[in-house]
């Protein structure tokens, strides 16, 4: 295991972003002269000599199958810094085997959309890009792998998304998902800071998450295998947080669950891939909004900070970051208190809960049969989506010019 003295010292300049604190780290501000800085102004865009074969009906599409014309590709190394950003064709990519992403985990990456105006498809729009930005950076920051200028990345990918405008489907559910991925490239074994590394962005037309209308899931809560822990990089988008739960999973979805309610001694922490949040009545009798606090286990997701703000923006009800227990749901559920619950996040926005099972235990989560789901988990949705498709003015809604 390498110690401290054989970190690159030019990589130790993260900050506390997103519950994230590097110790000791110096806070870096990106300029055009450094070695973090993305110049978009030097973008080169080659158009593919070889286009994809463009989806037929937008209603076949799956999750992450389909794949735009072109991607965004920008290395990066300890000499020279950020190298000159590329929109080239879709392409596989060549690594070397010795390449630490592929051994050691260092890599991390984004989930974001663009969406069609319902009222004017010629204009394109992001929800709230900069959180991404923000997101990837800590992420990259955790790594050791190399930090970027928000707005020098963010232009790249307007361009790309511009460029491939003709594979967004139009339509009220519909959008292509953004994927920023950062990895490590550097070509020898052994723990360490890379010294190479390579960003790129690749896009994928999607539908609606629910095409026929919100369907509620159940959960296992599991309190056995755990997502992510004190001390560690739960709150960071990177895939060693994802590999581990494939397993619990299909373990889950054997037993006929959809999903799995990840504990931590018996906390509340997330459910799947997505923030948790529960509406209840709390034992002051009032009416109480509450989703885990960010403690450095829980991923600070885009769609959870919206769904915090608009609740909070709303004022119609008690707003809470807290830790809960599966015993205090249950309590909860027993006394008549449990209103709703549901996971958020990019994909889904929301996801209803219908039931939640804990050691033969079954909570069941009220669901209102006209909505599939709770009034307040649609409010949230309608709410979000009405503000990503235009027809809700906000500046959440970052329109692609």
């Amino acid at each position: 295991m390498n110690s401290l003295k054989t970190i690159n010292p030019s990589l130790l300049r993260s900050t506390f972003v997103f519950g994230l604190n590097a110790r000791g780290a110096i806070r870096h501000f990106s300029t055009s002269n450094d070695k973090f800085f993305i110049d978009s102004s030097k973008l080169q865009v080659q158009t593919t000599l070889t286009p994809r074969t463009k989806y037929q009906d937008k209603n076949k599409l799956l999750f992450g199958h389909e794949f735009t014309d072109h991607m965004l590709e920008i290395e990066w190394n300890a000499t020279n810094g950020w190298g000159t950003p590329r929109i080239v064709g879709f392409h596989d990519l060549v690594l070397p085997p010795a390449a630490s992403s592929l051994h050691y985990a260092i890599q991390c990456f984004e989930g974001m959309k663009a969406y069609k105006d319902l009222a004017d498809p010629s204009k394109i729009r992001l929800f709230r890009p900069d959180k991404n930005m923000d997101r990837l950076n800590a992420s990259a920051r955790r790594l050791l792998l190399p930090s970027f200028n928000n707005d020098g990345l963010l232009d790249c990918i307007k361009t790309l998304v511009k460029l491939d405008a003709p594979w967004i489907p139009e339509g009220k559910g519909y959008s292509l998902y953004v994927r920023p991925t950062l990895i490590s490239t550097q070509h020898t074994l052994g723990v360490g800071s890379p010294s190479r590394a390579l960003l790129f962005v690749i896009n994928s037309p999607v539908g609606p998450y629910y095409p026929t209308g919100f369907k509620a899931v159940s959960l296992l809560a599991d309190d056995v295998n755990v997502r992510a822990w004190p001390g560690g990089a739960g709150a960071t988008k990177i895939g060693a947080n994802y590999a581990p739960t494939i397993l619990p999973q299909a373990e889950a979805a054997k037993k006929g669950f959809s999903q799995v309610l990840w504990l931590l001694n018996d906390y509340v922490t997330e459910v799947g891939t997505m923030n948790m949040f529960t509406l209840w009545k709390n034992k002051q009798g009032e009416v109480e909004l509450i989703t885990p606090p960010l403690d450095g286990t829980i991923l600070h997701g885009v769609t959870r900070d919206s769904i915090l703000e608009l609740a909070r923006k709303w004022g119609e009800f008690k707003v809470s970051e807290k830790p809960f227990t599966i015993h205090e749901l249950i309590t909860a559920s027993k006394e008549g208190r449990l209103l709703e619950a549901f996971g958020a996040g990019t994909a889904a926005i929301v996801s209803p809960i219908s039931s939640i099972s804990y050691k033969g235990t079954n909570i069941s989560v009220p669901i209102d049969p006209q909505f599939g789901s709770g009034k307040l988990t649609k409010r949230f949705a309608d709410t979000i989506m009405g503000i990503q498709y235009g027809e809700i003015p906000s500046d959440w809604s970052v329109v692609v010019k």
